[in-house]
């Protein structure tokens, strides 16, 4: 080979070395949009704190594949428009190397196709309705398999229910939960008599109250918007004098002690609460305590989760030894993280084994674990996908 080849050879190679060097330094960019405005107003502040606590961690231990992660938090106004709008800019402008997000299922849908498009990782780390499924998409919430049957079976033995009302905002999560519910008090040899749907943004429950009154049933399970919905219904319900069960398919912890003695006596079935007695779950509230300290959000079913995506995405760029989009998502089904909530792997159809705890309201808003069901499987949410 020629001098000049040699040479050339060199400073191409040196070039590569340089530019490898460089992209390492930079930051790896993770998106989070939530709905720091509208419905999800409520909940989206403490989701905000656990992903922040999580990179701060990260980053403390040498980042990812040593590169320094950055946040970059977008308001997707707790809705379709503004979701489409908030993954636009984070896959397109911020050009984030996944995103990870607490959001409601209007504001999922919107944003998947952005997310196809972009091909980019996609976490999404809210409860939900259940099989939504996208090549770029894993979940590491709990579905409708894992959270219904805690309430539904305690009132049916506990409480000698028989007769359900059902009631939930007029959207994805609201129309999907309580579809399952039906079908699930039926198979139990329950009976429904009453089903009825407010929109999301709707807040006046007085015409959905009245004919719960006169449908006289056992036991009432509700559906709504994490967030203000539950706010709304609580006080009406309360305000109206109602007292029996009442199991809330969306309340959760951090909300529910916002609400005070509104909330008392409702029933839930969560995989996290601030009262899991494992050795993560102390180390996790001690960390956020000392972190934001007054201005502690109640971590809760909708912002531990998002804490623990950031480490499950950690554990998959590791795994596959690269940030390359098509690489991290093979790898996120193969990891798993132990966490506040015990150990989780999404493995299964793109979602997640969970431990389920039956709890209770009680009047100064914590919640009481009557009972807990070790990891209870969510059944086949994506079965098509690899």
């Amino acid at each position: 080979m020629k001098i000049a080849s040699l040479l050339r050879l060199g400073a191409m190679t040196a070039t590569t070395l340089l530019a490898a060097h460089a992209q390492a330094a930079d930051p790896l960019r993770i998106g989070v949009a939530v709905g720091l405005s509208g419905a999800n107003s409520v909940v989206a502040p403490a989701a905000v704190q656990s992903s922040q606590l999580a990179v701060d961690e990260i980053n403390a231990a040498g980042g990812i594949l040593g590169r320094k992660v950055e946040l970059e938090i977008v308001d997707d106004a707790s809705g379709a428009v503004g979701a489409q709008k908030a993954f636009d800019t984070l896959v397109f402008q911020k050009k984030v190397a996944a995103i990870i997000a607490m959001e409601n299922s209007a504001a999922r849908n919107a944003a998947l196709p952005v997310v196809s498009k972009g091909k980019v990782p996609y976490i999404y780390t809210s409860f939900y309705e259940g099989r939504s499924c996208n090549n770029w998409m894993y979940v590491n919430g709990w579905v409708p398999e894992q959270q219904v049957a805690p309430v539904v079976d305690y009132f049916l033995k506990s409480k000698s229910a028989k007769t359900f009302f059902l009631v939930g905002n007029d959207y994805a999560f609201g129309r999907g939960m309580l579809d399952f519910t039906r079908k699930y008090i039926e198979q139990k040899g329950g009976k429904v008599v009453g089903e009825e749907y407010l929109p999301i943004d709707g807040s006046d429950w007085t015409s959905v109250i009245s004919k719960l009154r006169a449908a006289k049933p056992d036991a009432l399970v509700s559906a709504t918007a994490g967030g203000a919905p539950n706010v709304s219904l609580a006080k009406q319900l309360k305000g109206a004098g109602l007292t029996l069960p009442y199991g809330n398919l969306a309340i959760d912890e951090g909300t529910a002690k916002t609400m005070g003695d509104v909330a008392s006596g409702m029933y839930m079935s969560a995989s996290y609460l601030t009262g899991i007695d494992i050795p993560e779950n102390k180390k996790f509230l001690e960390a956020m305590k000392k972190k934001f300290g007054a201005d502690l959000k109640t971590p809760n079913e909708l912002s531990e989760p998002q804490y623990e995506a950031f480490f499950l995405y950690k554990a998959a760029a590791e795994k596959a030894g690269s940030v390359d989009a098509a690489q991290v998502v093979k790898a996120l089904g193969e990891v798993s993280f132990t966490g506040p909530r015990g150990a989780v792997s999404m493995n299964k159809s793109r979602h997640t084994p969970l431990s389920m705890r039956l709890g209770q309201v009680q009047a100064d808003g914590s919640i009481k674990i009557l009972e807990t069901f070790a990891s209870v499987d969510p059944g086949a949410q994506c079965p098509n996908l690899k």
